[in-house]
């Protein structure tokens, strides 16, 4: 019987569950991570006592352009904590950055755009 058919069920889905994957641990090391958290990689070479497994490495293939956490676990068919203890472990090895979303707070005020709206019209 080969591994796959062990690790796959039809129905069901993996096996493995996601506490397997992330060892257990339920909080990652970072509080950085928002569902909106744009991640991208360094490109930084993974060292050889860097220990990461298949999820994380399969992580780092996805993060080659920025994206948006929530994207990102999407596409890997992850939870979302699950995602956010992966890539925490591959923010402590400088593998990836993590940028914040923009806050309504800094993003520009109603006034300014309006006045700039209004510019563009006069033109």
């Amino acid at each position: 019987m080969s591994d796959e058919i062990e690790w796959i069920d039809e129905e069901a889905g993996p096996v493995v569950r996601p506490y397997a994957m992330t060892g257990g641990r339920t909080r990652p090391s970072s509080a950085a991570f928002d569902l909106l958290s744009m991640v991208v990689a360094t490109g930084a070479t993974i060292s050889p006592r860097a220990n990461l497994g298949s999820q994380h490495r399969r992580l780092l293939s996805v993060v080659g352009r920025a994206r948006p956490i929530v994207e990102i676990a999407s596409e890997v068919e992850l939870p979302v904590g699950v995602i956010r203890v992966l890539l925490g472990d591959l923010l402590d090895q400088g593998l990836i950055l993590v940028r914040q979303p923009v806050t309504a707070a800094s993003s520009p005020a109603q006034s300014l755009l309006q006045e700039v709206i209004n510019g563009l019209r006069a033109l």
